[in-house]
């Protein structure tokens, strides 16, 4: 294992818990994550289907540019 992997590791684990941190204290502002428009959702008596196809888009954009800074500024 190189050096970089325990960069990687550590800068990983500091992101996970800067966004535990933000989920909880912040979820009552944040009741629009996974209700974004272009979200399948129907409920029916006796069944739910969900399909966060939008805040899953969103949630890898924001991955992906996480990962880009991360390889520009340790890489």
């Amino acid at each position: 294992m190189s050096p970089n992997f325990g960069k990687y590791l550590v800068v990983i684990g500091l992101v996970i818990v800067v966004v535990g941190v933000v989920f909880y204290f912040f979820h009552d502002k944040l009741q629009w994550f996974g209700r974004l428009p272009g979200d399948i959702r129907v409920e029916r008596e006796g069944f739910r289907f969900y399909f966060p196809i939008a805040t899953m888009l969103l949630l890898s954009l924001l991955l992906n540019l996480i990962i880009v800074l991360i390889r520009k500024f340790f890489g």
